[in-house]
């Protein structure tokens, strides 16, 4: 049976060492998470994510799901148990405000958490995830009326939340969606339509469940420009806040999908459905991006939790897994053979993985700190430059992380063998689950078209030459320090690829959109190497300076030389990235659709 144990140890030195995230005291919340304040969260995280929601993975994956006749659907056993847990522990509230039953603490803390539980069980920790994005869309866009309605009840975990915007003809296109609200005289909509793929649309965990649906309003204009954003809730709300009769929402059917099998993945019918306009008519995704935003790094984060709990149970297998001599000479010689972890191909998988693991867990961190400061932040440059790097990174933390952390499922369950294919193991869920990741919240292609299309020109290219600039002041900063060499001499023309790619794309996908295009992922891509690199470039940094205070120095020995072998072994992909951007897209666009 697989297991998995939240990487508590790590996550603490990368917020503390790091990033130093006590510098930023001054923010609100942060001063209310003082070292002991945050040692007592990730323990007590680690171990509800460790103990509770781990040995329910396997399980959950097996039991699946069960939508009832009358269209109820009870979730596997153990469930509702493991989601009360998380409830009643303040987890779901940890970064909301106070004034509606939040502690008011860091953002960051809250994709720790997201961190933990996406590792030990995918498909559970969704049902709280999901939540807490309808959370953030309603504090930003709710009326004061709905904010006192429903968000107390939905951060205490009474009451959870969905995302309903894909229907059968319409995926990422929203401007295709046909689901109609027509006004009521009390000021209400009636909402009518099909709503799929929607992920804990129907579930037994909690009392009533708050649904935020994109709908056109009758006579509103076609397109992206008529679409609005409502709250409609499974039970109407009395004025005294109690349940009252049952809205003219229903599960359809359960999706039958490949992985997440524990989560109720529904189509979800709407007929005459009472619902409330969030924010100004005719600009929902306005409203409905905030939710989208923080689902797309979330969904980063559960790709990275993926490849940390397939690495973990790949080390473990590789550690006793008999077979083979090592090159050298015997390990073991009283036994038959030497455990695969002696082999340089294992190793270097295994390495491979940690690397990515180690820089991207940094990297969310990082990335969810600036969120922090954008929203916090008193000084207006400070909340720009945030605002900057948030908005450039989202892409990065969703496409990459999430195509990584699949990829990076396979390596692991490679290190099984036979084994890996077999479903007692555990190994093919985490590939099964991983696989989601890549394609919800904006398949990847996308993210690489709105990292390309959108974000790279933004503000005249603003966030992506202030990057390049922050890269190169760390380079040149640490560059004549000894022990920091190994760690920036490789990143320099890691990011003298980056800098000719973005400058290629300027001179020549402006003109020709299809170079855009066809460049569009290799440019996500070759853009995240470099921040992964820059990632590690923080944690050798940090590692340095802590050996050098005597303090966990084999642990940090450890970092050191995963940080050499990324910029070794996987950074050199940038110049394989800027190769195939240059190439254009002439051969890509050459054949003819019927010619395929």
């Amino acid at each position: 049976m697989p297991s998995y144990r939240a990487p508590v140890e790590d996550t603490l030195f990368f917020l503390e060492d790091v990033l130093a995230i006590h510098r930023h005291d001054n923010l609100p919340g942060f001063s209310d998470a003082s070292s002991d304040v945050l040692q007592a969260i990730l323990s007590e995280g680690g171990k509800l994510a460790s103990d509770v929601f781990a040995p329910l993975n396997l399980s959950g994956d097996r039991e699946g799901c069960t939508r009832h006749a009358d269209g109820r659907v009870t979730t596997p056993k153990g469930f509702k148990e493991a989601y009360t847990a998380f409830a009643s522990g303040g987890w779901m509230g940890l970064s909301v405000p106070e004034e509606f039953g939040g502690q008011g603490l860091p953002h960051l803390l809250s994709t720790v958490m997201q961190d933990f539980v996406s590792g030990a069980n995918l498909a559970l920790s969704m049902y709280p995830g999901l939540t807490q994005g309808a959370i953030a869309a309603l504090l930003v866009h709710g009326s004061e009326e709905q904010k006192r309605t429903y968000l107390p009840k939905m951060v205490e975990g009474v009451w959870t939340g969905t995302m309903n915007l894909t229907e059968p003809h319409c995926g990422t296109d929203l401007g295709l969606l046909k689901t109609k609200a027509v006004p009521n005289e009390d000021g209400s909509y009636s909402l009518s339509g099909t709503k799929i793929f929607i992920s804990a649309g129907e579930h037994d965990l909690s009392e009533n469940i708050v649904h935020l649906v994109i709908a056109r309003i009758e006579g509103a204009p076609s397109g992206t420009k008529g679409i609005s954003l409502f709250v409609v809730p499974k039970f109407l709300v009395n004025a005294d806040g109690s349940l009252g009769a049952r809205n003219g929402v229903s599960c359809g059917s359960i999706e039958h999908k490949m992985g997440i099998h524990a989560n109720s993945t529904c189509v979800m019918n709407y007929d005459g459905a009472k619902g409330w306009l969030v924010g100004e008519a005719n600009r929902g995704l306005n409203a409905m991006f905030v939710m989208m935003n923080e689902a797309r790094l979330a969904v980063g984060v559960q790709g990275l939790g993926q490849s940390e709990a397939a690495y973990q149970n790949a080390v473990a297998y590789a550690r006793e897994r008999l077979q083979g001599r090592a090159l050298t000479g015997a390990k073991e010689p009283g036994k038959a053979a030497d455990p695969i972890i002696v082999h340089p191909d294992v190793r270097r998988t295994l390495m491979q993985i940690r690397a990515f693991n180690e820089a991207a867990r940094v990297l969310v961190l990082w990335t969810a700190l600036q969120s922090d400061i954008a929203h916090r932040s008193q000084d207006a440059a400070e909340r720009q430059a945030a605002d900057d790097r948030l908005g450039l990174m989202t892409p990065v933390v969703k496409g990459v992380l999430t195509d990584r952390g699949f990829a990076n499922a396979v390596e692991a369950q490679q290190m099984f063998g036979g084994h890996g294919y077999v479903e007692e193991w555990g190994m093919s869920q985490f590939v099964r689950d991983a696989r989601i990741a890549m394609i919800y919240e904006g398949a990847n292609g996308i993210q690489a078209m709105d990292l390309i299309g959108r974000k790279l020109p933004k503000d005249g290219g603003r966030a992506m030459m202030a990057f390049l600039t922050e890269v190169q002041t760390f380079i040149k900063d640490h560059d004549e320090d000894e022990g920091m060499k190994p760690y920036v001499v490789p990143l320099q023309p890691a990011l003298n690829d980056l800098q000719g790619a973005v400058l290629w794309l300027m001179q020549n996908a402006f003109t020709k959109p299809d170079n855009a295009g066809a460049g569009a992922t290799d440019l996500m891509h070759l853009l995240g190497t470099v921040v992964l690199g820059y990632m590690w470039g923080k944690i050798a940094k940090a590692a340095l300076a802590a050996k050098a205070e005597g303090r966990d120095t084999e642990r940090m020995d450890a970092k050191l030389v995963l940080g050499r072998f990324f910029m070794e072994r996987m950074l050199p992909e940038t110049t394989l990235r800027l190769a195939r951007i240059k190439a254009g897209s002439e051969t890509t666009m050459a054949l003819a659709a019927e010619a395929f």
